[in-house]
């Protein structure tokens, strides 16, 4: 048994915070350490100090129930993460969770827990650096210049979004990225052999990865030479540890015994007794603290940096200042206004437009004025419009800006989240809007996050005509408006898809949907240009009106022509667009106006109700699954022509 006590500290740390908690995952801490304190203290280029300095190394944690692995990391290191902090392991409103989270501990990268969607962000991270690098560094100066590091178990190997964002890390040479597979043989329900045996490292070879196979993942001088080798390579590496879960504890090491729950009493003392470890529940001692504590080394490697810095601003000050305006976030200067001009200038067209041509045409002007918009699709390119005459091929061209992802919509999401938490990059992809539910919880992630991803979301309805019900969502409005921290945007003509994406860039606490049509929508004037963020207007008012017609997307312009076949009734009638209802809902006047009280408030929209009965009972959607078709009949043969629909209101009123 290994007794250095510079690695137990790590094992004794995790194993005495999950059984204060009675809870926790306390076999991966023990088989992992070795690996984990080779990397840190002889290879990570971090600052406790300064966690967010740009040009560290981004480490993940993918197998994110070990968190207290990481924690105990942090502590030692000298984070600001005290002994307090660890004894605290999974209380409310602790600094420790369950699962790291993001924001919540300093020194978090990203939130993992979801199995897989830990490699995939990694895999983000790495071509991010691998994006900024290209786009800053020069031949002698390389101010973005780090690795990715990334732990990962067998579940997140069985996990098919592992799959889906290696193979496209393979094809890019994501040559920073190093991951370590802790191949222990055990998850949850026991030794995994009944139930999986990929060869990993042949699986890997195949993506295009270098594979260092066999490693002894408790032998120092296996993985730190493991380590100094995938360094040198052209391809991103997986390195196969070979471990044993619960390492140290009796008869739980090997075994799902020490996966998911506390040791208890009787295997930590066979523990402490294997491990030669003489102190206390959470005491360590000052000679431990001081080999561990990284600090002065960190605040070097930021001194390093700012050096190169200050000559590279010297030498290439357009690049520096780029470099800048980037890490900071920042919009180019005039950026707003000239944005604003551009909005006004089309809020006048005319023409009959899909609002996915919407979108394209505002890329259009966005992707020639941000170099950090970095876009892409799961294989429907021309489909959603994501493309535009400024992309340009991320493989193709070191000034790249588009990454044709491949059908890997889940795999697409979960890596976008990766390059929003680098930093750099604004990225948006796009893809069916019933294709959602491929990468759904990479949308719930990244709204859990509260980081800035831009989902494009089209062919939004029925109307998307023959492809069938397979293709058209009915329920996934509802959903993207359910998730917390979304904002779901679904423009009715090219001003309010502009102000969507003004919107989506301005927001930087969290994702936005943007939702499109596949068809051409009838043009309509826009008066509220300045009030269309509010995410709900008047598209017409007469002040003696007795019903406000609701509408969003494509059907904004239903209700136009209803609301013309009403007045020849004698009904009087305001047509309201609301592209951003939870935009309305931050506005309580305007928000009282639409769903007043002294007016009979209906909503229409093609898709299902369930968003709207807390505003108004009146609601004409759809809440079964389409046919196969063209858009047209489908549209009359669920009710969605100017006719059905003022029947429908006339029976409302």
């Amino acid at each position: 048994m290994i007794t250095d006590k510079l690695v137990n500290a790590i094992r004794f740390l995790s194993v005495d915070a999950v059984e204060k908690a009675n809870s926790g995952h306390p076999g991966m801490p023990l088989g992992m350490a070795d690996i984990a304190e080779v990397l840190w203290r002889d290879h990570l280029k971090h600052s406790p100090k300064n966690p967010n300095w740009f040009n560290r190394d981004r480490f993940v944690l993918s197998n994110g129930h070990g968190s207290m692995l990481l924690y105990s990391l942090l502590h030692l290191c000298g984070y600001n993460l005290t002994i307090q902090d660890l004894k605290d392991f999974r209380k409310l409103k602790s600094k420790t969770p369950g699962h790291p989270e993001f924001g919540i501990t300093e020194g978090v990268d990203t939130t993992t827990g979801p199995l897989g969607q830990g490699i995939a962000n990694a895999v983000g991270m790495a071509l991010t650096e691998q994006i900024l690098s290209r786009k800053i560094n020069t031949a002698s100066l390389k101010p973005i210049d780090h690795m990715t590091y990334c732990f990962l178990g067998d579940g997140c190997l069985m996990e098919g979004v592992s799959h889906e964002a290696m193979s496209l890390a393979g094809v890019l040479k994501l040559n920073k990225l190093i991951c370590f597979y802790d191949s222990n043989g055990i998850s949850i329900d026991g030794k995994i052999d009944p139930w999986y045996q990929d060869d990993i490292a042949l699986r890997c070879k195949s993506y295009g990865w270098h594979v260092i196979d066999n490693v002894d993942g408790h032998h120092r001088a296996e993985i730190n030479s493991a380590i100094e080798e995938a360094k040198l390579s052209d391809k991103p590496t997986m390195i196969v540890c070979k471990t044993s879960i619960g390492y140290g504890a009796g008869d739980k090491q090997d075994s799902e015994a020490s996966h998911g729950a506390a040791l208890g009493e009787q295997a930590i003392t066979a523990l402490r007794k294997n491990l030669d470890w003489p102190y206390a529940p959470f005491e360590i001692d000052k000679a431990i603290y001081d080999s561990w504590n990284a600090v002065e080394k960190g605040t070097a490697f930021e001194k390093e940096w700012d050096d190169l810095c200050e000559k590279f601003s010297e030498l290439e000050p357009e690049k520096f200042n780029l470099m800048q305006r980037l890490i900071k976030g920042e919009m180019p200067e005039n950026f707003d206004n000239d944005f604003n001009k551009f909005i006004e200038k089309i809020s006048s067209n005319s023409d009959s437009l899909a609002t996915r041509k919407s979108s394209q045409i505002v890329l259009e002007f966005l992707q020639a004025n941000l170099p950090e918009l970095i876009g892409g699709s799961a294989d429907l390119s021309g489909s959603n419009n994501t493309y535009t005459k400024h992309s340009i091929d991320i493989n193709s061209n070191d000034d790249g800006n588009y990454i044709y992802y491949g059908v890997r919509e889940f795999g697409m999401n979960a890596v976008m989240n990766g390059m929003a938490l680098h930093g750099g990059v604004i990225p948006y992809s796009g893809t069916f809007l019933v294709f959602m539910d491929y990468g759904r919880n990479a949308v719930r992630m990244a709204a859990l996050m509260g980081i800035r991803v831009i989902f494009v979301f089209s062919h939004d309805s029925i109307a998307l005509g023959e492809d069938g019900p397979t293709h058209q969502p009915i329920e996934h409005l509802t959903t993207s408006r359910s998730t917390p921290n979304m904002t779901t945007w679904r423009p009715a003509n090219l001003a309010e898809t502009a102000v969507a994406w003004k919107e989506a860039l301005s927001k930087t606490n969290g994702p936005t949907s943007i939702i499109l049509s596949r068809q051409n929508l009838a043009p309509f004037a826009t008066k509220e240009l300045e009030q269309l963020k509010i995410g709900g207007y008047f598209v017409t008012k007469k002040n003696d009106a007795t019903v406000n017609l609701i509408a969003t997307g494509s059907e904004v312009s239903l209700a136009l022509e209803a609301e013309k076949l009403l007045t020849t009734d004698g009904i009087k009638c305001n047509v309201v667009s609301v592209p951003c209802l939870e935009n309305l809902l931050s506005n309580k006047d305007r928000y009282n106006e639409i769903f007043s009280s002294s007016t009979t408030n209906i909503v229409i929209e093609c898709g299902h109700p369930n968003s709207w009965y807390k505003h108004t009972q009146n609601v004409i959607g759809i809440d079964c699954f389409g046919e196969s078709g063209k858009g047209k009949d489908l549209m009359d043969h669920f009710g969605f022509t100017p006719e059905k629909i003022t029947n429908k209101i006339k029976q409302m009123i």
